[in-house]
Parts: C-alpha cells; structure tokens; sequence
C-alpha cells in the first residue's frame, strides 16, 4: 500500500482506478482519460496534487541560499507573491529536480515534486552548509490544481469574498495567502488556472464544493497528455540528474547575471556551452497512424541518432507526439522505430498546444 492522500476515500467514491505514482496511491483516471483531457482544455476539471512537496524556506539568509541553490535567480521575485521556475542542479549541471518559488510575507515557498521528494529534502539538507536558513516541510497541507478556461471564474464563484477578489486580481505565475489558504495562478496543463494549497483538514469538503458544482476529477492519466501537448517536462522521464536544463530545452530557466552568482552547476554549464551543447529536447508529430512512446529510437539523417523521453497520443491534435533528445544538429525531419519499423515524423518546437491553440 502506497502514501495516500487525504482525498483518497473520495477518489474510491467516484470511482477512480488507482495505480502507484512514485510511491503515492494516485487515480488515473474516473473512467475516460482522453474526456477528462478534453474537460479541461474546453472548460475546467480538479486535480489531486496533495503528493506534491510544499516546503517554507525561511531565515536571515533564504534568498542568499536559493541564489545558491537554483539556477534561476531569486532576486528576480520583485514583491510578495511573485513566482518564477527553476532547477537545482547538481555539480555536474545535472537536474536534480525542478520546482516553483514564490516569494511569501516569511520567505519563499517551493514546490517540488513528489516521487523526488527524499532526495530533494536530502540535496537541500547537505546544501545548508553555514547558511542562516530553515526549511519546514508543509505535510500538514493538501494541494489542488483546478485547470482550465473556466477555472478562475468557477472557482471565485464558490469561495469567500476574499479569495474571489484575491482570483480576479492575481497575475500569472502570482500566488498570495488569505487566511490559511495559498492561492496560486499556475498549473501544469498549458491552461489557465489554479493551484490551491490548504490545510488537509478542509481539502475533502472544498473537493466535493467542486466536483458538486460541475468541475470534473481529472486523473493522471490526462494531466500526463495536458502537460504533453504543453511542452511540460516529467521529472524522470524528460529531465533527471544526467540531464543539463541546455539540452532540456529549459535553457531560458537559468539566470547567467549577475556573472559573480556562483549557483551549484554553474561551472559544468558554462563548460557545456564552451565545448558546444550537443543535444536539445524537440517536438515530434506522427503524421501516419501509430504511437510514439518514450526509449523509442529517434533517426536523422546525416545527423545520428536520438530517443523519445515522452510520447503518447494527442487528444487534442487527434495525432500522435511526443518529446525526444536529439542531435543539436537537427532540422525538421527525421524518422522513429516503431515494432522494428521507421516512420516519418515532423520536428516542431516543443510546445504543441498552449490555452487551447494548436500551436504546430
């Protein structure tokens, strides 16, 4: 038996299949996937992501620390509320996770994700060194995303007159306190939306408010295509501790000013660009009929070789897609092995749909 939410009873209720999700019992889906994606890019749907890490980094020295620790720089939150995105990476520029940070009334809030959750508590942990600073793990708070078109207005409809106004006037990448709950103007789905953290205590009753107001339970089956079309990397799959944020396309995640920041694997970084990056995380799009899945070969001509990290079908684009690593060298062609035979596949940027526009 895995970890389980305090949603999980509720799951059971509404039917969920449940399967392991780094070690959390998680539902997959309600009963269809591919209509679950679809609620969300047509209208909205509620997500239990209660097994995602949420710690306060609080202390003298916070902002010096995270400075250290990430490669994106912190002194770019300018005011309460703000949020930006960013890895930590290890001394050889690999990922060790990947997370948001918002600047709060304390400090700084992270979240991380759940099947890292020990060794980013453990790399965070050996990183402290003399640094004035003290990490709180939140596990007494549940965390729901609410994605979609529609999300903001639904949800503003159903809470308290605060936390309507504080929705309407939230920015992107923003989230504020009210009371003891975190409002947040971010999501993992290429949609407008939520990300709500509140004590565990009040979660089952808000995510029956919800589910009782029309807002579909989304499993992770469709928060994995979502994210998909939306060019979103899967920690473990598109990212991981070999890989540099370079050749994940998260190169626009790293603050190279002020040049004197010394962020762990900013030397292996630097040395990467200087000898010349040699792989780069592109889009592919399966004009023929099939599926593209992760570890399938990925050919170019005159070029070499690469791999899928991620691959699954579009319901949205009604096409199969995916996410690979490939030569630098790449251009917009290239072919995929698929049961021992190759298929054309087209190179795109790897964002294939973003607040419902095909972008390919």
């Amino acid at each position: 038996m895995g970890q389980r939410t305090p949603l999980y009873d509720l799951h059971l209720a509404l039917g969920a299949k449940m399967v392991d999700f780094g070690g959390w019992d998680m539902p997959l889906h309600y009963g269809s996937q591919v209509e679950e994606h679809h609620q969300v890019r047509r209208d909205c749907g509620v997500f239990d992501v209660s097994h995602m890490t949420v710690i306060d980094v609080t202390g003298p020295q916070a902002k010096e620390w995270l400075q250290h620790l990430l490669a994106n720089d912190v002194e770019r939150l300018h005011g309460c509320g703000r949020a930006l995105y960013s890895a930590m990476l290890n001394d050889k520029g690999g990922v060790v996770d990947d997370m948001i940070v918002y600047r709060t009334d304390a400090g700084y809030r992270l979240v991380v994700n759940a099947a890292t959750r020990d060794q980013d508590m453990a790399w965070m942990q050996a990183q402290l060194g003399g640094f004035q600073v003290q990490l709180n793990e939140r596990s007494e708070l549940a965390m729901l995303a609410i994605q979609g078109p529609h999300a903001r207005q639904k949800i503003a409809e159903l809470v308290t007159q605060s936390r309507s106004a504080l929705i309407h006037q939230l920015k992107p990448f923003e989230g504020l306190a009210d009371g003891d709950w975190f409002i947040a103007r971010t999501g993992y789905t290429g949609e407008d939306g939520l990300e709500i953290v509140l004590p565990a205590d009040q979660a089952p009753g808000f995510f029956n408010d919800l589910v009782g107001a029309g807002i579909s339970p989304i499993g992770l089956g469709a928060r994995d295509t979502l994210r998909l079309e939306a060019g979103m990397n899967l920690y473990g799959q598109d990212i991981h501790q070999e890989i540099s944020p370079l050749a994940a396309n998260m190169a626009w995640s790293i603050a190279w000013e002020p040049a004197g920041r010394n962020f762990i694997g900013r030397a292996a970084l630097e040395a990467e660009l200087a000898a010349g990056v040699q792989f780069k995380l592109i889009g592919l799009v399966l004009e023929e009929r099939g599926v593209l899945r992760a570890h399938q070969v990925v050919r170019i001509a005159n070029v070499g070789e690469g791999e899928i990290t991620s691959g699954s079908f579009s319901p949205t684009l009604s096409k199969s897609i995916a996410l690979a690593r490939v030569p630098t060298a790449t251009a917009d062609r290239a072919e995929v092995e698929i049961r021992g035979k190759w298929y054309p596949v087209r190179v795109v940027k790897p964002t294939f749909v973003r607040h419902g526009k095909t972008l390919i």
